[in-house]
């Protein structure tokens, strides 16, 4: 049986008395089974993110359906008013931190009829911003302008604001967040058809000029 090792200056196990070589073997005894323990914490802090990671898309999937969300009491959206909310997105993370918030622009236009509309333009994604004043939903990026109810005023966007599922439950707006609201779910408002813009093609010629 090999003997074991001596840390640097320590003298050789045969040298010690029995009392001596008990201390020792249950000192190495103790560093290794420490050894231990810090590599398996070491190794499940480590792994648990690339665990997550990997079941990440799974856990997203399975989250997503009666993704409900509060956006609080009805009686923080007066009638006829338009306000900015924020509410915390389903599919975040442990560590998303602030990015884990989503905005929100709620218009009420009666005691239980409401529009929830994504913050982002339907043009490339900018937020855009409420007008009172001018009663306009303004894209700072590109400029362009919705009406109040969502629809496309003008500028580059081709459709209006894209909207969220709502429902009131009691006192409180709640709205599906379980999925952004894209093209493939509800693209305008009022149920209007969405209109697909087709290129021109190359041979044809504008007989008018371009309006501003």
């Amino acid at each position: 049986m090999s003997e074991l090792l001596k840390y640097p200056g320590e003298s050789s196990n045969d040298d010690l008395p029995p009392e001596g070589k008990a201390a020792a073997h249950s000192r190495r005894t103790f560093l290794f089974k420490l050894s231990v323990m810090l590599n398996v914490v070491v190794g499940s802090v480590l792994g648990v993110p690339l665990v997550g990671y990997l079941l990440g898309p799974a856990r997203k999937k399975s989250s997503d359906v009666g993704s409900w969300v509060s956006l609080g009491s009805t009686s923080g959206f007066p009638v006829g008013e338009t306000r900015l909310v924020d509410f915390q997105s389903p599919v975040s993370s442990l560590g998303d931190g602030e990015t884990a918030k989503v905005a929100a622009w709620v218009r009420r236009i009666s005691a239980q009829q409401f529009q929830v509309f994504a913050v982002n333009c339907a043009h490339l994604g900018c937020p855009v911003r409420w007008f009172a004043q001018s009663k306009l939903f303004m894209c700072p990026c590109h400029g362009g302008a919705y009406y109040e109810d969502g629809a496309r005023a003008s500028g580059p966007p081709e459709r209006g604001l894209f909207e969220y599922r709502y429902k009131v439950d009691g006192d409180s707006l709640v709205i599906h967040a379980g999925d952004m609201p894209t093209l493939a779910t509800q693209a305008s408002c009022g149920k209007k058809p969405l209109i697909q813009i087709e290129p021109a093609a190359a041979d044809e010629t504008r007989t008018t000029p371009w309006q501003a």
